[in-house]
């Protein structure tokens, strides 16, 4: 019995310390848990984050009519594309008409004059009413008016251009006939000059200034550096957009019609914003992954707003000062454990 005793002891006790350890899963759940690094979605400085975008205009068009009507198009002398200077003539009437008219005018001019001086001196002396003598100085000034108004005329026949500038639109050949009211024969950009017409929500127009800088992508993918012009003083009531007016260089390639995209280089706001790495984008559209206070994840949909500086606002998400994965790529299920630590301190923004 003493022997049985002595067998029987070491399995009891070896129970017994089975019996007060936890279950393996209870126990290495959290030395499993993979480390990570986390970020916290709180207020940081985006640097060049302020883009907008909008169409290219000449920055003052001027319109080409004749200011004389009834009189055939004899030659067109410039087309689309081409860069001409103030009062270069573009379009030359026929004169035919006119020089008729202007030399029958002459002719009554002429004798209306000699008919004015033969009743010089006459005034009072009873040879002809006083009346009579009016009536002939009258018409002498009515034909030398009409001869006028017709050599203004035929100086009209040259339609020349108001301004210097590029031609960007032409609707008049040779033989249409000249009607002042219409549609304008040439359009033109003053200068060949071009600007960004942009669009910006009603709190970002707040931080655009007269004078700031903006780097501009076109239609080609041409970069150009531009400056802004004018900050509307007004917001589209429907829109809630306000435009922004910026003045580029005078290109080939930068060409009115066209669509382009603005970076206000200088622009900087404080927004909700993680780094880039954070925001994971898939099918269903942009998400973090959130470490909650028990240190497991959840997968929350965001939405985005500005860039800049490696940086990503977010507009509507999670609350200020979650923590998130700072790398979005690592791939985790809901309900994961990790085991957190918080990223080295952001550098400050820089410009893009």
């Amino acid at each position: 019995m003493k022997r049985i005793t002595l067998l029987i002891l070491p399995l009891v006790a070896v129970a017994a310390l089975a019996g007060c350890r936890k279950p393996p899963e209870q126990q290495t759940e959290a030395q499993r848990a993979r480390a990570v690094t986390v970020v916290r979605i709180e207020p940081r400085s985006i640097v060049g984050s302020l883009t907008a975008s909008g169409d290219l205009l000449p920055r003052e068009e001027a319109a080409v009519l004749p200011e004389v009507n009834g009189y055939r198009v004899a030659r067109v002398l410039a087309d689309v594309g081409q860069y001409v200077k103030a009062g270069q003539t573009l379009v030359q009437l026929d004169p035919t008409l006119l020089e008729a008219q202007i030399a029958a005018s002459q002719a009554q001019a002429a004798q209306a004059e000699d008919q004015a001086r033969r009743v010089s001196g006459l005034d009072g002396q009873g040879v002809l009413s006083q009346e009579q003598i009016e009536q002939r100085r009258f018409q002498a000034k009515v034909a030398t008016a009409n001869l006028r108004n017709l050599q203004t005329q035929r100086r009209k026949l040259a339609v020349v251009a108001p301004v210097s500038g590029l031609i960007l639109e032409k609707t008049v050949r040779p033989g249409d006939l000249a009607a002042g009211a219409g549609t304008p024969w040439f359009r033109m950009a003053r200068d060949g000059q071009v600007e960004l017409a942009a669009d910006l929500a009603e709190a970002d127009l707040a931080r655009v200034r007269p004078g700031q800088s903006a780097t501009v992508t076109l239609p080609g993918g041409g970069v150009a550096n531009g400056r802004v012009r004018l900050v509307s003083p007004q917001i589209d009531p429907q829109t809630k957009l306000g435009e922004v007016r910026i003045t580029l260089p005078v290109r080939p390639d930068i060409r009115a019609g066209g669509f382009a995209r603005a970076v206000f280089d200088d622009a900087s706001a404080s927004v909700l914003a993680v780094p880039e790495a954070a925001i994971r984008y898939d099918a269903n559209g942009a998400s973090v992954m959130v470490v909650g206070a028990d240190d497991r994840v959840k997968r929350v949909m965001v939405q985005t707003g500005a860039r800049g500086g490696g940086l990503v606002q977010i507009v509507k998400g999670p609350p200020a000062g979650s923590r998130i994965l700072a790398n979005a790529g690592a791939l985790f299920l809901d309900g994961d454990m990790v085991r957190p630590s918080d990223a080295p301190a952001a550098k400050p923004a820089v410009k893009r």
